[in-house]
Protein backbone atom coordinates (compact mmCIF):
# COMPACT_ATOMS: atom_id res chain seq x y z
CA UNK A 1 0.00 0.00 0.00
CA UNK A 2 1.32 3.62 -1.18
CA UNK A 3 0.44 6.89 0.32
CA UNK A 4 1.97 10.03 0.58
CA UNK A 5 -0.08 12.39 2.78
CA UNK A 6 -2.53 12.69 5.38
CA UNK A 7 -4.97 13.78 3.00
CA UNK A 8 -5.34 10.52 1.66
CA UNK A 9 -6.81 9.46 4.96
CA UNK A 10 -10.72 9.31 5.43
CA UNK A 11 -12.44 9.21 8.49
CA UNK A 12 -14.83 8.21 9.16
CA UNK A 13 -18.03 7.61 12.39
CA UNK A 14 -20.89 5.93 12.90
CA UNK A 15 -22.82 5.44 16.48
CA UNK A 16 -21.62 2.81 18.16
CA UNK A 17 -23.79 -0.33 18.45
CA UNK A 18 -27.12 0.64 20.47
CA UNK A 19 -26.58 4.22 20.13
CA UNK A 20 -28.83 6.98 18.38
CA UNK A 21 -29.78 10.80 18.64
CA UNK A 22 -32.66 11.87 19.69
CA UNK A 23 -33.78 15.67 17.95
CA UNK A 24 -35.76 17.28 20.35
CA UNK A 25 -36.64 21.15 20.28
CA UNK A 26 -34.28 23.16 17.56
CA UNK A 27 -30.92 23.19 19.06
CA UNK A 28 -31.74 20.33 21.37
CA UNK A 29 -30.58 16.44 21.39
CA UNK A 30 -30.26 13.59 23.70
CA UNK A 31 -27.97 10.71 22.51
CA UNK A 32 -29.19 6.96 23.70
CA UNK A 33 -28.92 5.17 25.56
CA UNK A 34 -26.58 7.34 27.48
CA UNK A 35 -29.31 10.02 28.12
CA UNK A 36 -26.65 12.88 27.30
CA UNK A 37 -28.54 16.24 26.63
CA UNK A 38 -26.89 18.22 23.89
CA UNK A 39 -27.81 21.74 24.17
CA UNK A 40 -27.02 24.89 21.74
CA UNK A 41 -26.81 23.00 18.95
CA UNK A 42 -25.78 25.00 15.54
CA UNK A 43 -28.10 24.04 12.35
CA UNK A 44 -24.96 21.95 10.75
CA UNK A 45 -24.66 20.20 13.63
CA UNK A 46 -28.55 18.63 13.87
CA UNK A 47 -27.65 18.38 10.38
CA UNK A 48 -24.73 15.98 11.59
CA UNK A 49 -26.97 14.11 14.10
CA UNK A 50 -29.53 13.52 11.02
CA UNK A 51 -27.22 12.22 8.69
CA UNK A 52 -25.50 10.01 11.91
CA UNK A 53 -28.78 8.41 12.82
CA UNK A 54 -28.62 7.13 8.65
CA UNK A 55 -25.55 5.46 8.71
CA UNK A 56 -21.63 6.34 9.11
CA UNK A 57 -20.25 10.01 7.84
CA UNK A 58 -16.70 9.97 6.76
CA UNK A 59 -14.71 12.91 5.97
CA UNK A 60 -11.94 13.61 3.23
CA UNK A 61 -10.53 16.60 5.12
CA UNK A 62 -10.53 18.13 8.81
CA UNK A 63 -14.98 18.69 8.77
CA UNK A 64 -15.95 22.59 9.65
CA UNK A 65 -15.30 23.82 13.40
CA UNK A 66 -18.83 22.92 14.78
CA UNK A 67 -18.74 19.80 13.24
CA UNK A 68 -15.47 18.41 14.13
CA UNK A 69 -16.32 19.80 18.05
CA UNK A 70 -19.21 17.95 17.90
CA UNK A 71 -17.85 14.62 16.93
CA UNK A 72 -14.81 15.08 19.58
CA UNK A 73 -17.87 15.22 21.82
CA UNK A 74 -19.62 12.22 20.98
CA UNK A 75 -16.21 10.19 20.57
CA UNK A 76 -15.12 11.74 24.34
CA UNK A 77 -18.94 10.35 25.61
CA UNK A 78 -18.07 6.73 23.56
CA UNK A 79 -21.15 7.60 21.53
CA UNK A 80 -19.16 6.64 18.15
CA UNK A 81 -17.27 4.62 16.56
CA UNK A 82 -14.28 6.17 14.64
CA UNK A 83 -12.89 4.67 11.36
CA UNK A 84 -9.49 5.13 9.42
CA UNK A 85 -9.63 4.43 5.51
CA UNK A 86 -8.00 4.97 2.58
CA UNK A 87 -11.04 5.73 0.12
CA UNK A 88 -13.31 2.88 0.51
CA UNK A 89 -10.70 0.73 2.16
CA UNK A 90 -11.16 0.36 5.60
CA UNK A 91 -7.48 0.31 7.54
CA UNK A 92 -8.98 0.59 11.32
CA UNK A 93 -11.44 1.23 13.78
CA UNK A 94 -12.23 2.60 17.40
CA UNK A 95 -14.86 0.80 18.73
CA UNK A 96 -15.26 2.53 22.15
CA UNK A 97 -17.11 0.73 25.40
CA UNK A 98 -16.86 3.74 27.61
CA UNK A 99 -16.09 7.80 27.49
CA UNK A 100 -12.79 8.79 26.90
CA UNK A 101 -9.95 9.79 28.55
CA UNK A 102 -8.86 12.90 26.17
CA UNK A 103 -9.38 14.72 22.94
CA UNK A 104 -8.10 12.52 20.34
CA UNK A 105 -4.37 14.04 19.06
CA UNK A 106 -3.04 14.93 16.10
CA UNK A 107 -0.72 11.95 14.18
CA UNK A 108 3.12 12.76 14.88
CA UNK A 109 5.92 10.90 13.75
CA UNK A 110 6.85 9.27 16.96
CA UNK A 111 6.96 5.29 17.06
CA UNK A 112 5.85 3.33 20.36
CA UNK A 113 5.64 -0.10 20.90
CA UNK A 114 2.71 -2.31 21.73
CA UNK A 115 1.71 -2.70 25.22
CA UNK A 116 2.61 -6.23 27.40
CA UNK A 117 -1.28 -5.97 27.94
CA UNK A 118 -2.70 -5.31 24.64
CA UNK A 119 -3.95 -8.94 22.99
CA UNK A 120 -5.01 -9.33 19.31
CA UNK A 121 -7.57 -12.31 18.49
CA UNK A 122 -10.00 -12.96 16.31
CA UNK A 123 -13.97 -11.67 16.57
CA UNK A 124 -15.67 -13.58 13.65
CA UNK A 125 -14.48 -12.39 10.81
CA UNK A 126 -12.09 -9.45 12.28
CA UNK A 127 -8.76 -8.91 14.07
CA UNK A 128 -9.45 -7.22 17.32
CA UNK A 129 -7.00 -5.63 19.90
CA UNK A 130 -8.20 -5.32 23.04
CA UNK A 131 -6.68 -3.64 26.31
CA UNK A 132 -7.81 -4.41 29.79
CA UNK A 133 -7.17 -0.87 30.81
CA UNK A 134 -8.38 0.79 27.09
CA UNK A 135 -11.59 2.93 26.90
CA UNK A 136 -11.73 1.37 23.69
CA UNK A 137 -11.08 -1.57 21.03
CA UNK A 138 -8.90 -1.20 17.79
CA UNK A 139 -10.63 -3.32 15.29
CA UNK A 140 -7.73 -3.96 12.24
CA UNK A 141 -9.66 -4.58 9.09
CA UNK A 142 -5.90 -4.71 7.12
CA UNK A 143 -3.01 -6.93 6.99
CA UNK A 144 -0.65 -4.49 6.65
CA UNK A 145 -2.11 -2.35 9.54
CA UNK A 146 -1.91 -5.79 11.34
CA UNK A 147 1.24 -6.27 10.49
CA UNK A 148 2.52 -2.95 11.99
CA UNK A 149 1.52 -4.71 15.67
CA UNK A 150 4.60 -6.64 15.77
CA UNK A 151 6.76 -4.11 15.16
CA UNK A 152 8.24 -4.47 11.84
CA UNK A 153 7.54 -1.66 9.42
CA UNK A 154 5.04 -3.59 6.96
CA UNK A 155 3.54 -2.71 3.90
CA UNK A 156 2.11 0.12 4.76
CA UNK A 157 3.35 3.78 4.44
CA UNK A 158 4.35 5.86 7.16
CA UNK A 159 1.31 7.77 7.12
CA UNK A 160 -0.80 5.44 7.85
CA UNK A 161 2.02 4.38 10.47
CA UNK A 162 1.89 7.57 11.94
CA UNK A 163 -2.25 7.62 12.08
CA UNK A 164 -2.51 3.83 13.61
CA UNK A 165 0.74 4.81 16.45
CA UNK A 166 -0.69 7.83 17.20
CA UNK A 167 -4.00 6.12 17.87
CA UNK A 168 -3.01 3.16 19.55
CA UNK A 169 -0.77 5.48 22.19
CA UNK A 170 -3.96 7.27 22.86
CA UNK A 171 -6.29 4.71 23.41
CA UNK A 172 -3.40 3.49 25.57
CA UNK A 173 -2.65 -0.23 23.28
CA UNK A 174 0.40 1.12 22.87
CA UNK A 175 3.14 2.99 25.12
CA UNK A 176 6.05 5.21 24.08
CA UNK A 177 8.76 2.37 24.70
CA UNK A 178 8.70 -1.02 26.62
CA UNK A 179 10.87 0.55 29.64
CA UNK A 180 7.55 2.42 30.89
CA UNK A 181 5.30 -0.45 31.90
CA UNK A 182 8.47 -2.02 33.64
CA UNK A 183 9.78 0.79 35.88
CA UNK A 184 6.33 1.38 37.97
CA UNK A 185 5.47 -1.30 40.33
CA UNK A 186 1.59 -0.95 39.58
CA UNK A 187 2.29 -2.09 36.57
CA UNK A 188 5.39 -4.38 36.43
CA UNK A 189 3.64 -6.50 39.27
CA UNK A 190 0.64 -7.69 37.17
CA UNK A 191 1.12 -10.29 35.10
CA UNK A 192 -1.23 -9.72 31.83
CA UNK A 193 -3.24 -12.61 32.04
CA UNK A 194 -3.88 -11.76 35.45
CA UNK A 195 -5.09 -8.15 35.17
CA UNK A 196 -7.14 -9.45 31.98
CA UNK A 197 -9.11 -12.00 34.06
CA UNK A 198 -9.97 -9.47 36.76
CA UNK A 199 -11.12 -6.76 34.49
CA UNK A 200 -13.47 -9.32 32.21
CA UNK A 201 -14.81 -11.51 35.29
CA UNK A 202 -15.74 -8.51 37.15
CA UNK A 203 -18.74 -5.76 36.20
CA UNK A 204 -17.02 -3.02 34.54
CA UNK A 205 -16.56 -1.07 31.36
CA UNK A 206 -17.70 -3.95 29.03
CA UNK A 207 -20.29 -5.38 31.25
CA UNK A 208 -22.46 -2.41 32.70
CA UNK A 209 -25.27 -3.42 30.30
CA UNK A 210 -25.72 -7.29 31.64
CA UNK A 211 -25.92 -8.23 28.41
CA UNK A 212 -23.57 -10.47 28.21
CA UNK A 213 -22.46 -10.87 31.37
CA UNK A 214 -23.39 -12.97 34.84
CA UNK A 215 -26.32 -15.80 34.42
CA UNK A 216 -27.69 -15.15 31.04
CA UNK A 217 -28.35 -18.93 30.29
CA UNK A 218 -26.88 -18.29 26.75
CA UNK A 219 -26.69 -21.41 26.11
CA UNK A 220 -30.45 -21.88 26.43
CA UNK A 221 -31.36 -23.40 23.21
CA UNK A 222 -27.95 -24.42 21.41
CA UNK A 223 -26.48 -26.97 24.14
CA UNK A 224 -28.00 -29.20 27.02
CA UNK A 225 -27.17 -28.88 30.42
CA UNK A 226 -24.19 -30.65 32.04
CA UNK A 227 -25.76 -32.52 34.59
CA UNK A 228 -25.35 -32.56 38.47
CA UNK A 229 -23.34 -35.88 38.02
CA UNK A 230 -20.42 -36.85 35.74
CA UNK A 231 -19.41 -39.58 33.84
CA UNK A 232 -18.46 -42.50 36.36
CA UNK A 233 -15.16 -43.91 36.14
CA UNK A 234 -14.68 -48.10 35.78
CA UNK A 235 -12.30 -48.71 38.68
CA UNK A 236 -13.76 -50.49 41.88
CA UNK A 237 -15.46 -48.95 44.41
CA UNK A 238 -14.74 -48.52 47.83
CA UNK A 239 -17.72 -47.97 50.44
CA UNK A 240 -17.01 -44.93 52.97
CA UNK A 241 -18.31 -45.06 56.52
CA UNK A 242 -20.33 -41.97 56.98
CA UNK A 243 -20.24 -39.86 60.10
CA UNK A 244 -23.06 -39.62 62.91
CA UNK A 245 -24.09 -36.45 62.26
CA UNK A 246 -26.92 -35.95 64.83
CA UNK A 247 -23.96 -37.23 67.75
CA UNK A 248 -21.56 -34.38 66.08
CA UNK A 249 -24.11 -31.69 66.32
CA UNK A 250 -23.69 -32.14 70.27
CA UNK A 251 -19.89 -33.35 70.60
CA UNK A 252 -18.32 -31.32 67.95
CA UNK A 253 -15.72 -28.94 68.64
CA UNK A 254 -17.41 -25.22 68.80
CA UNK A 255 -16.94 -23.50 65.57
CA UNK A 256 -14.93 -20.43 67.38
CA UNK A 257 -12.12 -23.05 68.76
CA UNK A 258 -12.32 -24.95 65.32
CA UNK A 259 -11.82 -20.83 63.67
CA UNK A 260 -9.23 -19.87 66.09
CA UNK A 261 -7.06 -23.21 66.23
CA UNK A 262 -6.89 -23.57 62.70
CA UNK A 263 -3.21 -23.66 61.40
CA UNK A 264 -1.41 -25.05 57.98
CA UNK A 265 -0.22 -28.24 59.11
CA UNK A 266 2.72 -29.62 56.49
CA UNK A 267 4.51 -32.53 58.58
CA UNK A 268 2.44 -35.84 59.21
CA UNK A 269 2.45 -38.85 60.83
CA UNK A 270 2.57 -42.23 58.90
CA UNK A 271 3.20 -44.10 61.60
CA UNK A 272 -0.21 -43.24 62.22
CA UNK A 273 -2.33 -42.35 59.30
CA UNK A 274 -5.68 -40.92 58.98
CA UNK A 275 -8.33 -43.82 58.23
CA UNK A 276 -10.65 -44.66 56.48
CA UNK A 277 -13.51 -43.90 58.84
CA UNK A 278 -11.85 -40.31 59.14
CA UNK A 279 -11.31 -40.05 55.41
CA UNK A 280 -14.98 -40.74 54.72
CA UNK A 281 -16.40 -38.46 57.69
CA UNK A 282 -14.19 -35.53 56.26
CA UNK A 283 -15.54 -35.75 52.62
CA UNK A 284 -19.16 -36.65 54.26
CA UNK A 285 -19.35 -33.24 56.12
CA UNK A 286 -17.61 -31.42 53.66
CA UNK A 287 -18.24 -32.34 50.06
CA UNK A 288 -21.23 -35.00 50.15
CA UNK A 289 -24.41 -34.16 47.48
CA UNK A 290 -27.62 -34.12 50.25
CA UNK A 291 -30.17 -33.97 47.46
CA UNK A 292 -30.91 -32.82 44.09
CA UNK A 293 -33.61 -30.70 42.92
CA UNK A 294 -34.72 -30.76 39.20
CA UNK A 295 -36.31 -27.59 37.82
CA UNK A 296 -38.58 -27.89 35.12
CA UNK A 297 -39.92 -24.68 33.53
CA UNK A 298 -41.88 -24.63 30.39
CA UNK A 299 -39.64 -23.03 27.38
CA UNK A 300 -36.33 -23.97 29.55
CA UNK A 301 -34.01 -26.59 29.29
CA UNK A 302 -34.67 -29.52 32.77
CA UNK A 303 -31.81 -28.56 35.07
CA UNK A 304 -30.28 -30.05 38.10
CA UNK A 305 -29.61 -28.44 41.16
CA UNK A 306 -27.57 -30.43 44.26
CA UNK A 307 -27.05 -29.14 47.40
CA UNK A 308 -23.78 -29.61 49.55
CA UNK A 309 -22.54 -28.61 52.72
CA UNK A 310 -20.47 -25.28 51.35
CA UNK A 311 -22.12 -22.84 49.52
CA UNK A 312 -22.31 -22.62 45.63
CA UNK A 313 -23.25 -20.14 43.16
CA UNK A 314 -26.40 -20.76 41.91
CA UNK A 315 -26.90 -23.98 43.72
CA UNK A 316 -24.56 -25.36 40.85
CA UNK A 317 -21.89 -27.22 42.44
CA UNK A 318 -19.69 -27.69 39.88
CA UNK A 319 -16.75 -29.13 41.59
CA UNK A 320 -15.64 -32.53 42.03
CA UNK A 321 -12.93 -34.16 44.74
CA UNK A 322 -10.48 -36.74 43.99
CA UNK A 323 -8.78 -37.79 46.66
CA UNK A 324 -5.07 -39.17 46.21
CA UNK A 325 -4.71 -41.80 48.81
CA UNK A 326 -0.77 -42.45 49.30
CA UNK A 327 -1.10 -43.47 53.08
CA UNK A 328 -4.80 -44.28 54.67
CA UNK A 329 -5.55 -47.17 56.83
CA UNK A 330 -7.76 -48.90 55.26
CA UNK A 331 -7.89 -48.14 51.40
CA UNK A 332 -5.62 -49.17 49.03
CA UNK A 333 -3.08 -46.49 47.51
CA UNK A 334 -4.26 -44.58 44.49
CA UNK A 335 -6.12 -41.55 43.18
CA UNK A 336 -9.83 -41.61 43.24
CA UNK A 337 -13.09 -39.44 42.38
CA UNK A 338 -15.26 -39.06 45.60
CA UNK A 339 -18.92 -39.93 44.40
CA UNK A 340 -20.76 -37.38 46.26
CA UNK A 341 -23.91 -38.61 45.71
CA UNK A 342 -23.27 -42.51 46.51
CA UNK A 343 -20.44 -41.49 49.27
CA UNK A 344 -18.28 -43.68 47.85
CA UNK A 345 -14.18 -43.72 45.93
CA UNK A 346 -14.15 -45.15 42.56
CA UNK A 347 -10.64 -45.76 41.64
CA UNK A 348 -8.91 -43.65 39.00
CA UNK A 349 -5.23 -44.72 38.55
CA UNK A 350 -2.41 -46.50 40.10
CA UNK A 351 -0.81 -44.98 42.86
CA UNK A 352 2.82 -45.15 40.92
CA UNK A 353 1.03 -44.17 37.41
CA UNK A 354 3.24 -41.20 36.26
CA UNK A 355 0.59 -38.93 35.69
CA UNK A 356 -0.23 -39.72 39.44
CA UNK A 357 3.17 -38.94 40.72
CA UNK A 358 3.34 -35.85 39.15
CA UNK A 359 0.50 -34.20 40.48
CA UNK A 360 1.73 -35.69 43.85
CA UNK A 361 4.99 -34.43 43.28
CA UNK A 362 4.20 -30.93 43.47
CA UNK A 363 3.18 -31.43 47.17
CA UNK A 364 6.40 -32.06 48.30
CA UNK A 365 6.90 -28.17 47.60
CA UNK A 366 4.37 -27.51 50.22
CA UNK A 367 5.39 -29.82 53.29
CA UNK A 368 8.10 -30.16 55.43
CA UNK A 369 11.19 -31.92 54.72
CA UNK A 370 9.77 -32.83 51.21
CA UNK A 371 7.90 -35.39 52.31
CA UNK A 372 4.44 -36.63 50.23
CA UNK A 373 0.73 -36.01 51.57
CA UNK A 374 -1.07 -38.98 53.16
CA UNK A 375 -4.23 -38.05 51.21
CA UNK A 376 -4.18 -35.19 48.35
CA UNK A 377 -7.40 -33.82 48.00
CA UNK A 378 -7.56 -32.59 44.26
CA UNK A 379 -10.30 -30.57 43.67
CA UNK A 380 -11.21 -30.11 39.82
CA UNK A 381 -13.86 -27.97 37.97
CA UNK A 382 -16.85 -29.73 35.83
CA UNK A 383 -16.53 -26.48 34.04
CA UNK A 384 -19.74 -26.51 31.60
CA UNK A 385 -22.08 -26.54 34.72
CA UNK A 386 -21.30 -22.86 35.30
CA UNK A 387 -20.86 -22.36 32.05
CA UNK A 388 -23.84 -23.14 30.33
CA UNK A 389 -25.59 -20.30 32.48
CA UNK A 390 -23.17 -17.78 33.01
CA UNK A 391 -21.16 -15.18 31.27
CA UNK A 392 -17.78 -13.89 31.37
CA UNK A 393 -17.60 -14.68 35.09
CA UNK A 394 -17.47 -18.29 35.91
CA UNK A 395 -14.04 -19.16 35.56
CA UNK A 396 -13.72 -16.48 39.08
CA UNK A 397 -16.98 -17.79 40.32
CA UNK A 398 -15.06 -21.22 40.43
CA UNK A 399 -12.50 -19.71 41.99
CA UNK A 400 -14.13 -18.37 44.98
CA UNK A 401 -15.95 -22.07 45.45
CA UNK A 402 -12.61 -24.01 45.34
CA UNK A 403 -11.66 -20.93 48.51
CA UNK A 404 -15.35 -21.71 50.62
CA UNK A 405 -14.28 -25.57 49.80
CA UNK A 406 -10.93 -24.89 50.84
CA UNK A 407 -12.18 -23.49 54.27
CA UNK A 408 -14.78 -25.75 55.04
CA UNK A 409 -12.13 -28.87 54.47
CA UNK A 410 -9.74 -27.05 56.98
CA UNK A 411 -12.38 -26.08 59.37
CA UNK A 412 -13.91 -29.69 59.76
CA UNK A 413 -10.19 -31.35 59.85
CA UNK A 414 -9.39 -29.32 62.50
CA UNK A 415 -12.42 -30.14 64.63
CA UNK A 416 -11.67 -33.70 63.74
CA UNK A 417 -7.99 -33.72 65.13
CA UNK A 418 -6.43 -33.87 61.82
CA UNK A 419 -4.14 -31.40 59.98
CA UNK A 420 -4.14 -29.79 56.41
CA UNK A 421 -2.69 -27.40 53.69
CA UNK A 422 -4.02 -25.84 50.95
CA UNK A 423 -1.74 -25.70 48.01
CA UNK A 424 -1.90 -22.60 45.76
CA UNK A 425 -1.12 -24.39 42.62
CA UNK A 426 -1.48 -27.89 41.23
CA UNK A 427 -0.65 -29.55 37.90
CA UNK A 428 -3.83 -29.45 35.35
CA UNK A 429 -1.60 -31.34 32.56
CA UNK A 430 -1.08 -34.15 34.88
CA UNK A 431 -4.48 -33.83 36.29
CA UNK A 432 -5.69 -34.49 32.74
CA UNK A 433 -3.29 -37.10 31.79
CA UNK A 434 -4.41 -39.21 34.95
CA UNK A 435 -7.72 -39.00 34.62
CA UNK A 436 -8.55 -38.88 30.83
CA UNK A 437 -10.91 -36.41 31.18
CA UNK A 438 -10.73 -33.36 28.28
CA UNK A 439 -9.54 -30.19 30.51
CA UNK A 440 -12.48 -28.06 28.65
CA UNK A 441 -14.72 -30.45 30.32
CA UNK A 442 -13.06 -31.17 33.98
CA UNK A 443 -9.72 -29.31 35.43
CA UNK A 444 -7.90 -29.27 38.36
CA UNK A 445 -8.32 -26.30 40.30
CA UNK A 446 -7.50 -26.93 43.41
CA UNK A 447 -5.85 -28.84 45.41
CA UNK A 448 -5.97 -29.78 49.76
CA UNK A 449 -3.33 -32.04 51.76
CA UNK A 450 -4.62 -33.65 54.69
CA UNK A 451 -3.86 -36.52 56.83
CA UNK A 452 -2.51 -36.98 60.88
CA UNK A 453 -0.49 -34.79 61.97
CA UNK A 454 3.06 -35.33 63.41
CA UNK A 455 3.78 -35.01 66.98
Amino acid sequence: MTGSSAADLRTGYAWRPGSKAVLGAPGTATVLPAKQQLTGLAPIQGGLLKALNAGPVAFDATPPPPVADLLRRLLSAGAVELTVSRGETPLYSLRPFRATDSARPEPANARAVLSRFTVLRRVSEEFVAEHPRSWCDVVVHDAGVAGLLSGAPGTVDAVVADSFWSDLTWTGHAVPDAGVEESEFGAASWSPHELWFHRRSTVGDRGTSWAHFGPTRWAEGRFAPVPAAPEPYDGAVVELPAPDLERLATTDVPLTRATESRVSTRSFDDAAPMTIEELGELLYRCARTRGVRTIEKPGTAVTELPSRPYPSGGSIYELEVYPVVRNVAGVESGMYHYDSVAHTLQRVADIDAPAVQRLLSPAALTLSDGELPQVMLTMAARAGRIMWTYEQMPYAVILKHVGVLTQTLYLTATAMGLGGVAQGYGDTAAFAAATGRDELVECNVGTFVVGRPRG
